[in-house]
């Protein structure tokens, strides 16, 4: 991708966003909203947002330890917050996941396509995980509420998250992939898609693990959904838990869009969006995914704080003279 292309990407889906938003809501009564938010629901939002983390991590050393990566769970913590952090500045999601692969690998040398596979192993089961989650709010909302657009939207997901597993476990499949290889090749990037390839095909061979870490996933995207459903409450907003089960799953999509800051503004406009085909007013519907911002402010600051300490600490190890 040129240089030019993503921040002029990013300026436009911003700006299409902001524009959205701006055209929905009152400025004065959104401001209201917010500082009128019930605290007891935002606490009992941000409980059920820090708390996913040591669960997360402990996910992702099952999948490192199955590939002969060991890393003690206090570490894998700290790298889980310091992505949040990094999350906040670099492109969505994705920039976080990338920082915890390349502080993984300098730790471990030679292991860079286990540890990367691990990474993208772990987004690939939150997403289909995910998928299923919805799927059951589907099922017990059929009815009740008018959301079929975002329904066929997740539904193209599912048939994708599916395909992908066939195409990254079937060793069917793996033999049929050679048009593939001279494509990257051609592109020059072979050695990425090899890495990203046999770093998750290496886990066919460990089902119990991947079973252990789904069954993870699903309280971890639960509580996540939680969360979102008391920001909502905190603002007001009257509905229940259902939709967010099936909201939950879109905006973790539209959070990795690749031409946003965290998805700023994007977030905001879905929540807008989403709860506006539920009743819900522009305002509040805002409200609740400004919250949800605040959220996730919140689960980077612990990695901000190690961050500053590290370079503290790193800048008076060099002025002491000691490395």
């Amino acid at each position: 991708m040129k240089r030019w292309l993503r921040p002029v990407a990013t300026v436009v889906v911003s700006a299409a966003a902001g524009a959205y938003i701006l055209v929905k809501i009152d400025i004065d009564k959104t401001l209201h909203i917010i500082g009128s938010a019930s605290v007891p629901w935002v606490l009992i939002s941000v409980f059920f947002t820090l708390v996913t983390v040591p669960p997360m991590a402990w996910r992702w050393q099952r999948l490192l330890e199955a590939r002969g990566v060991h890393e003690p769970l206090r570490w894998l913590v700290r790298a889980y917050f310091v992505s949040y952090a990094v999350g906040q500045v670099l492109p969505t999601s994705v920039g976080g996941d990338a920082s915890r692969i390349y502080e993984t690998a300098r730790r471990n040398p030679g292991f860079a396509t286990p540890i990367t596979g691990s990474v993208l192993l772990e987004r690939a089961l939150g997403g289909a995980v995910t998928l299923v989650l919805t799927g059951i709010g589907f099922l017990l909302a059929i009815g009740r509420y008018s959301i079929g657009p975002y329904l066929w939207i997740e539904a193209v997901f599912v048939v994708g998250t599916v395909a992908a597993g066939v195409v990254f476990f079937s060793r069917r499949v793996r033999t049929r992939l050679g048009f593939v290889v001279v494509l990257s090749r051609w592109l020059h990037i072979e050695k990425l898609v090899r890495a990203v390839y046999e770093g998750i095909h290496g886990y066919r061979e460990h089902v119990g693990t991947l079973l252990v870490v789904s069954a993870v996933t699903f309280v971890m995207q639960f509580s996540r959904v939680v969360a979102i459903y008391a920001s909502a409450r905190a603002v007001d907003i009257h509905l229940s838990l259902l939709p967010y089960i099936v909201l939950g799953p879109l905006l973790f999509l539209v959070m990795l869009v690749p031409f946003t800051v965290n998805g700023l503004g994007v977030r905001e406009a879905f929540f807008v969006s989403f709860l506006g085909k539920l009743g819900i007013a522009a305002d509040p519907a805002f409200a609740c995914g400004f919250l949800f911002f605040v959220m996730t402010v919140l689960l980077a600051l612990p990695g901000l704080a190690v961050l500053l300490w590290e370079g503290f600490a790193g800048r008076g190890k060099v002025a002491d003279g000691t490395t």
